[in-house]
């Protein structure tokens, strides 16, 4: 089993708040289709396909805090405007697996959350073939270790705590991020 350490974890935005709820499928309020969700008739941001946007770094700072669902949604914003086929399209779309792989394994559904997973690290592995240094640097770690990582994370159960409903809840064991952006 593996324990995930909750406490510590930077962000990269701190001014900017999380949602009132980690959203898992059938436990609370849809978070943009019903009127008690955290994001109900909230108008998207405009995004731009970079690695340098505040939207992708609030997809990392989700994702590293246990907003699973919110930090695909972050993602595929971006990723919906990233050019078709590009090293960026296909970084974001593994991104957005290993999000709902996140929320597969919250629910406790190991199968998913495997064919998730494997998925993303198929992808990230797919991206070392040419350099990019941009996306290590993002990320705050290769390509190949998220990938690793990705894969691990699913061979190896996490120990999930007892949480309040809604709460969110790391069950990776890395934070994603450039370690020189990240705040206290």
């Amino acid at each position: 089993m593996m324990t995930v350490q909750v406490m510590q974890r930077p962000r990269l935005l701190p001014q900017r708040s999380f949602p009132r709820y980690a959203y898992l499928p059938g436990r609370m309020p849809h978070p943009v289709r019903d009127p008690a969700g955290h994001s109900y008739r909230v108008e998207p941001e405009p995004v731009l396909p970079t690695l340098n946007s505040d939207e992708f770094a609030w997809g990392a700072d989700l994702f590293n805090h246990g907003y699973y669902w919110e930090a695909h949604e972050a993602w595929e914003g971006i990723w919906q405007v990233a050019e078709r086929g590009s090293a960026l399209h296909t970084l974001l779309k593994g991104l957005i697996l290993l999000s709902a792989a996140g929320v597969k394994i919250r629910e406790g559904k190991r199968a998913p959350a495997m064919r998730h997973a494997g998925r993303a690290a198929g992808l990230f592995r797919q991206l070392p073939k040419v350099p990019h240094d941009a996306f290590s640097q993002a990320l705050g770690m290769s390509l190949t270790t998220l990938a690793d990582k990705a894969e691990a994370s699913v061979s190896v159960a996490p120990v999930l705590r007892m949480t309040t409903p809604g709460q969110p809840e790391p069950v990776y064991d890395f934070i994603l991020g450039d370690p020189r952006s990240l705040a206290p």
